[in-house]
């Protein structure tokens, strides 16, 4: 009872204290006796202030960041998707940069020969009964292909058209065992026969040639056409198909045997085209890619030539002179001491 009774004396001690306070400093304004009561009690509260600040403010950061995190996982996952929705989006126009680029080279190798083609893409490869290398492609008999077809892309042939749906197509690769092709060399008639190998041809990227005369010259590097067959079906004639690079010696065969490795990339092929009309006339040999030119030595080199060493020059007219003076049994002929003098005797 005593403890409560000073309690409640202090507290209106303190109450009465703090109200003449401000009364005081009301009136007094700056210049009343209440400034510097004021200036130590903003100096003592501030100081409580920013040490209070300091402790409590990672706490109140931490609970903050608590508050906000659903709303920031939310945003990490936006912009998450939204980096990736961007690499898709550069990787498909690089692919189409690319797919550009093939369609390029596989119409102006159409237009050299001369070929009327329907421009495809390759969409699957597919295990055909009966055949081990086939793809799927996006045209089919709506757009005009139809069976026997050949088909090609911007290095070469690439087979011929197996079988056809409305809106897609099944191709025979010439790298399959059971495709078969008249293929020619370049520059002549020799005709021969180019058949796949699979999986025994390197990779799938070897083919069989098989010439049919077997006195035919055949070496290495030497290039093949198709050679077409009636109406441009199953193949159109003049077609790149590759260059020879190994050929078989089996003395006593009524053909001859040889390797060539394929112009067209099996392991990557992407646009292609379908010959839906034969070129009128055969392009023979035109339509092959050009041969590499042969290195022709530059102003350097001819430089270097022009700056011969005088004194080996020399030597080496030396030699040429005695071996001109040399007899057929390889004396030297030396000249008559005595002979320039009648010489000039008679000049005289």
């Amino acid at each position: 009872m005593r403890d409560s009774r000073r309690a409640r004396v202090v507290f209106g001690a303190l109450l009465t204290a703090a109200l003449v306070l401000i009364t005081v400093g009301h009136r007094g304004g700056d210049s009343s006796v209440a400034g510097p009561l004021r200036e130590f009690a903003s100096t003592v509260f501030g100081t409580a202030e920013r040490a209070t600040t300091t402790v409590t403010a990672p706490v109140s950061r931490f609970f903050s960041m608590l508050g906000d995190a659903p709303g920031a996982k939310d945003r990490i996952e936006g912009l998450m998707k939204e980096n990736a929705r961007l690499k898709t989006k550069l990787a498909a126009a690089d692919m189409n940069k690319g797919r550009a680029k093939e369609l390029d080279r596989m119409l102006g190798l159409s237009g050299l020969g001369h070929y009327r083609v329907v421009p495809a893409q390759v969409i699957a490869r597919r295990h055909t009964a009966g055949f081990e290398d086939s793809v799927e492609i996006d045209v089919g008999s709506r757009d005009g292909v139809r069976r026997d077809m050949t088909v090609l892309n911007g290095d070469g042939l690439v087979g011929r058209v197996l079988r056809t749906g409305p809106g897609t197509s099944t191709v025979v690769l010439l790298t399959d065992p059971g495709s078969l092709a008249g293929a020619r060399l370049e520059g002549g008639n020799e005709l021969g026969v180019v058949s796949g190998l699979g999986e025994n041809g390197r990779g799938g990227n070897l083919i069989r040639l098989r010439l049919l005369d077997s006195t035919a010259p055949l070496k290495r590097g030497r290039r093949i056409v198709s050679f077409g067959s009636q109406n441009g079906t199953p193949y159109a004639p003049g077609v790149p198909i590759g260059e020879i690079e190994r050929v078989d010696v089996t003395p006593g065969e009524l053909t001859r045997t040889a390797y060539a490795r394929p112009y067209a990339d099996f392991t990557a092929l992407d646009v292609v085209g379908v010959v839906v009309r034969a070129p009128d006339r055969d392009p023979r040999d035109s339509v092959l890619p050009g041969e590499p030119r042969k290195a022709v030595p530059g102003k350097k080199d001819q430089a270097k030539d022009k700056q011969k060493d005088p004194h080996k020059e020399k030597q080496k007219a030396q030699r040429r002179d005695q071996a001109e003076s040399r007899d057929p049994a390889g004396q030297v002929n030396e000249p008559d001491p005595a002979a320039e003098p009648r010489q000039s005797e008679g000049r005289d």
